[in-house]
């Protein structure tokens, strides 16, 4: 399932990355001078709608399988040593829904996005689990 996480107005001279792993990091896929996007795909179990949730599984999926997120690692967690910055955001993937997962499958080169603010309420890098400014949502192909 291809996913798309959306930094909008990242701190400048501060170093993202998405975590792979226990503690691999890549860099964004895409980069403007307001935002910082990460493409990666996860794999899916569903276990049918009595199951409850559904069950991401892959290299980038992180937690537990009822509560399963994705890291963007922030300064020093991601690679940069030239920083005071040491966090890393958790973007949960418990609001993408089985519609949406039929609507980017209908759709080849589309894809699940969720945005997030760079920065905090402390004005640092955002960090914890971080609000998404309007959930998951689809994005259309060579969007």
């Amino acid at each position: 399932m291809p996913l798309r996480i959306t930094v909008v107005r990242p701190l400048p001279g501060v170093t993202l990355k998405l975590q792979r792993g226990a503690k691999d990091c890549v860099p964004p896929s895409l980069r403007s001078p307001d935002s910082v996007s990460f493409d990666f795909e996860l794999r899916l179990k569903d276990e049918g709608a009595s199951a409850g949730a559904l069950r991401w599984l892959g290299e980038h999926a992180q937690g537990s399988p009822a509560d399963r997120f994705v890291y963007v690692n922030v300064g020093r967690r991601a690679g940069q040593t030239d920083t005071a910055w040491d966090r890393r955001a958790k973007v949960k993937l418990a609001g993408i829904t089985r519609a949406q997962v039929r609507a980017v499958l209908g759709a080849v080169g589309s894809r699940i996005e969720a945005r997030f603010q760079g920065a905090g309420r402390d004005g640092g890098p955002s960090c914890g689990t971080v609000p998404l400014l309007a959930g998951w949502v689809v994005i259309p192909a060579a969007t």
